[in-house]
């Protein structure tokens, strides 16, 4: 009986700590649930396999490994930037890849890291009184919701990564999330 009162009781004081649920607490889990499972597999993937990108049928021309992290990411900065109102802080480079100077495994995985901290940032500046302002649009002309820039975040970043799930298995790499 003790033992059930102290479970009950830290629970208690642990979901007291969470405090009352807001936007910007959902839309920040579900970028770290994103991160947890996109960083994991670029760390994962073996760096001489960063610039692997499958080549017989349909997938000729697609991005390299490499080239998807690095997506993810600008385009993580990017939305992000739209939803603080603020300049992308990152050279957006060809066709939103990022700069050609993020060449190592360490340094795309790092590039990564940083654009999901920027990515927290903006979902944690949402509130329930400013998540439906607009907000200029990263992706061309036109406004969207600052709401609807952090959550590209989380659904643009699963889009490449199942991309990247491929890639890895077809070099016998079992995604982190898998095992």
């Amino acid at each position: 009986m003790k033992t059930v009162f102290m479970i009950c009781a830290m629970a208690g004081a642990a979901f007291a700590q969470a405090g009352a649920p807001t936007i910007a607490k959902m839309y920040d889990g579900q970028i770290k649930s994103a991160e947890g499972e996109i960083v994991s597999l670029a760390e994962a993937m073996p760096a001489d396999k960063y610039n692997f990108a499958p080549t017989a049928g349909s997938f000729k021309g697609v991005r390299t490994f490499a080239l998807q992290v690095r997506h993810i990411a600008t385009v993580n900065y990017e939305v992000a930037a739209a939803a603080l109102g603020e300049a992308c802080p990152v050279d957006k480079g060809k066709d939103e890849n990022g700069s050609n100077e993020l060449a190592t495994k360490d340094q795309i995985v790092k590039y990564l890291k940083d654009s999901f901290a920027y990515s927290h940032k903006a979902a944690q500046s949402l509130t329930a009184r400013n998540e439906m302002d607009q907000v200029k649009s990263p992706f061309g002309d036109g406004q969207i919701s600052r709401v609807y820039a952090v959550s590209c975040v989380t659904w643009h970043s699963f889009d490449h990564y199942g991309q990247m799930v491929v890639y890895a298995r077809m070099n016998n790499v079992i995604p982190p999330a898998s095992k």
